[in-house]
């Protein structure tokens, strides 16, 4: 599985990436590898607000259903529109192409609690 070195994780399986203030969210590829192929990606709206440890989506896959957990406090300010037409994308490019929503951190201070690279490998380790 991969597990990029320059984002921070939730023990949800859900990645953060810091970009000049604002915070891209997605699937890790651990998460979609478990669902498999995915066939539909329930969206937030823009100028939702998202609460850190609450569901803000859910991914559908041929398998199943799977709620998606805000990683931390914060306001929906773009989602990713070609998920609604190519939910593959996330199987395909989790870390990349395949990411869900980008949003402002409304307490900073909470990104420090999320997981880095090495802690994140070791939630997988004990799965």
């Amino acid at each position: 599985m991969s597990v990029p070195n320059n984002l921070k994780y939730s023990d949800e399986h859900v990645w953060v990436k810091e970009e000049n203030g604002k915070l891209k969210i997605g699937i890790t590829d651990h998460a979609q590898d478990e669902l498999g192929s995915i066939v539909f990606v329930e969206l937030p709206e823009v100028d939702d607000q998202l609460v850190a440890t609450e569901t803000f989506g859910s991914v559908e896959s041929v398998k199943t259903v799977s709620e998606l957990y805000a990683p931390i406090d914060a306001v929906v300010v773009e989602v990713n529109e070609a998920l609604e037409d190519s939910p593959e994308l996330v199987n395909d490019s989790p870390y990349d192409e395949g990411w869900i929503l980008i949003a402002e951190p409304t307490d900073d201070t909470k990104l420090n609690e999320l997981l880095t690279p090495e802690q994140y490998e070791e939630v997988l380790d004990q799965e």
